[in-house]
């Protein structure tokens, strides 16, 4: 059994990923309340979402080519440094294209660090890095359980909203100061094999990951929708079909936060016995059961039972998606998160702003059936993707 080790460059990269994590939480409910600000439609205030899509996906594009280039603390440093600027844009700004430039900028720097955060955890610690990355996470979605309870605290009192918010950027500053006592190792490079010339053109191009890796990366991409789709847009159904107000739906969403939590910590510890494909298999389950009784509740504390359980599915989903996906690069896991991340930034600008779409046409209610079609597409992706036993 692979052990885990916590050393000062985890606890550096736990931290990071804390306020990553206090950030993405707070995201959704700020964008709610911020519609409210602006007085825009959901395929309008849908807009941010993609914004911030469009920065993970040029994250993706040259965080490679910036490791390779600066090395992984001086971007890991420039990723605090821009995400605490988007943020302060966003919650500073009132007009549309302002907030959609902060989005756009947090999303950039955020997916930076975030995706070097998790090539490293996976590099330092070998075969416990996937405990290693769900441990991480599972710190990120305690540190964002407090983002709504603050952001919905504040928008029901005369400060408004926006402080809640602004917490991230104060959190990202602190950690920038912190970080330059501590050294992060640079990529381990992995010896290659000597192989057949023309296998050793494909392999010299950095373009060619394996074929496992790309569905692990569809796996990850449907999983982060529904998780975005929920963060964005739970709060919006649960105005409307429990009778929440603006502030405490807001803050209701600490319940699927509190799920995710909940679920990373045991996630963490069941990645050490059990495996990926295993553990993904049984959250998806666990997150069409607590969909079900979320969507089909007209009382608040069923629905949020239902966020809750909906939260224990999803904790695992993205850390072991990250995990599975590095896996099966063919040791270029800083090459793999790029490409994640590109894929993350598609999930986030498309999923929500299509469930955003629906309701605006259909009605919220029956735009949340978007969420049931990822699971299951989710499933089939998994199941495409599973290793295969050798022949006995």
């Amino acid at each position: 059994m692979a052990t885990l080790v916590r050393d000062r460059v985890t606890w550096l990269i736990y931290s990071q990923l804390a306020v990553y994590g206090y950030f993405i939480y707070g995201f959704g409910p700020s964008v709610l309340l911020l519609r409210d600000d602006q007085q825009a439609s959901r395929t309008v205030s849908g807009l941010h979402g993609t914004a911030l899509a469009a920065g993970a996906v040029l994250a993706g594009l040259v965080g490679a080519h910036l490791v390779r280039r600066w090395g992984r603390a001086a971007v890991l440093r420039l990723g605090l440094a821009g995400l605490a600027l988007g943020v302060l844009v966003f919650t500073a700004a009132i007009d549309l294209p302002l907030t959609l430039l902060g989005a756009l900028l947090a999303g950039t720097f955020g997916a930076l660090m975030l995706n070097t955060d998790s090539a490293v955890l996976s590099d330092h610690h070998g075969l416990a890095g996937p405990a290693a990355i769900s441990e991480a996470n599972a710190l990120a979605a305690t540190t964002g359980l407090l983002a709504p309870l603050l952001i919905g605290a504040a928008a029901a009192s005369s400060l408004g909203w926006r402080p809640g918010f602004a917490v991230a950027a104060a959190l990202a500053v602190t950690l920038l100061l912190a970080s330059a006592r501590v050294s992060v190792p640079r990529p381990v490079v992995h010896p290659v094999q000597a192989r057949p010339a023309r296998e050793s053109v494909q392999v010299g191009l950095a373009s060619r990951l394996p074929r496992r890796y790309w569905l692990a990366w569809v796996v990850l991409v449907l999983c982060i929708g529904i998780e975005f789709s929920m963060t964005i847009w739970a709060a919006d159904l649960l105005r409307q079909q429990a009778g929440l107000g603006a502030g405490a739906a807001a803050g209701a969403l600490s319940a699927l936060i509190a799920g995710i939590a909940i679920g990373r910590v045991a996630g963490g510890r069941l990645a050490l016995r059990r495996s990926p494909e295993r553990l993904l298999a049984g959250s998806l389950v666990v997150t069409t059961a607590g969909f079900l009784l979320f969507w089909s509740s007209t009382a608040a504390w069923l629905a949020l039972l239902g966020l809750f359980v909906m939260g224990l599915g999803i904790a695992v989903q993205f850390p072991l998606s990250v995990a599975r996906a590095i896996t099966a690069s063919g040791g270029r896991p800083d090459q793999a998160t790029a490409r994640l991340s590109i894929g993350a930034g598609l999930a986030i600008g498309l999923a929500p702003f299509l469930l955003g779409f629906l309701a605006d046409q259909f009605g919220t209610r029956h735009a949340f059936l978007l969420v049931p079609v990822l699971l299951v597409l989710a499933a089939a992706g998994l199941w495409s993707g599973r290793p295969q036993r050798p022949d006995r």
